[in-house]
């Protein structure tokens, strides 16, 4: 699975990227036919800064895509790919 990592405007820390990476990975478990994902971290500014994590995942003759809002990247994360799962089996 090719993965691409994208964070917008700012530096990810190799924890949070590691943290991502490894949990996209855990998706091919419900289905092996993904080709591709590319993973979107970005956040809006403001008093309470609020983190967005956007997974858009390649699987043949389509794109699965979730978009998930939290206080915290790895919440987001986390809802992300429980999205994806949910939605990888229906396709499946």
């Amino acid at each position: 699975m090719n993965i691409h990592f994208t964070a917008r405007r700012f530096r990810a820390h190799p924890t949070l990227k590691e943290h991502a990476l490894d949990a996209v990975k855990k998706l091919s478990k419900f289905y092996d036919g993904i080709v591709g994902a590319d993973i979107i971290l970005s956040y809006e500014r403001g008093t309470n800064s609020v983190k967005t994590a956007e997974v858009n995942l390649h699987v043949y003759s389509t794109v699965l895509s979730a978009k998930e809002k939290s206080d915290d990247y790895a919440k987001s994360i986390d809802a992300v790919v429980e999205k994806l799962s949910v939605q990888l089996t229906r396709y499946k």
